[in-house]
């Protein structure tokens, strides 16, 4: 009895310090990478203003999405406007912008005021440019009536036992 409480308190004990072992090496390694960050940091402050602007210009523009009901669209400014939970988002669409109803691809004469959309766009330069539109399709309206109807009759009562 007191070798297997010997043996597990030793193997408690080695597992615990391989435990500290491998976190003192993670916290070596974590500032590793500050460093260097901080070098090219000391590079950058030496280049022109110039090349500070030209990075953040490519910085990566974020894409937004709404869904919605299409508010409007304006074939002749190349415009969508999508009624979302948080307000009207009016995006253009250009020769990029992929409209798809499913698997099928649409143009943006099929895209008509009331149409459920999904609306995938990015914001640059003020301007919100549309990436993405997915119309989803209408529900058909003849089955839910039918179930409808259905839930409207009271069932029928079970025959009673004597």
């Amino acid at each position: 009895m007191k070798k297997a409480l010997a043996l597990i308190i030793s193997v408690l004990f080695v597992f615990a310090v391989t435990t500290l072992s491998f976190a003192a090496e993670e916290k070596k390694a974590a500032p590793a990478p500050a460093e260097k960050k901080a070098a090219p940091a000391k590079m950058e402050e030496k280049k022109a203003p110039a090349a500070a602007e030209k990075a953040t210009e490519k910085a990566p523009v974020k894409v937004k999405q709404v869904t919605g009901a299409v508010a409007a669209v304006d074939a002749k400014a190349k415009t969508v406007t999508v009624k979302g939970k948080k307000g009207d988002v009016t995006a253009m669409v250009d020769d990029k912008t992929k409209i798809m109803m499913g698997k099928d691809v649409k143009t943006l004469a099929d895209v008509k005021a009331g149409d459920k959309v999904s609306l995938k766009y990015s914001e640059a330069d003020g301007k919100m440019t549309a990436k993405s539109i997915a119309i989803k399709p209408a529900e058909k309206a003849a089955p839910a009536e039918k179930k409808m109807e259905k839930k409207a009759e009271p069932a029928a009562k079970p025959a009673e036992k004597k």
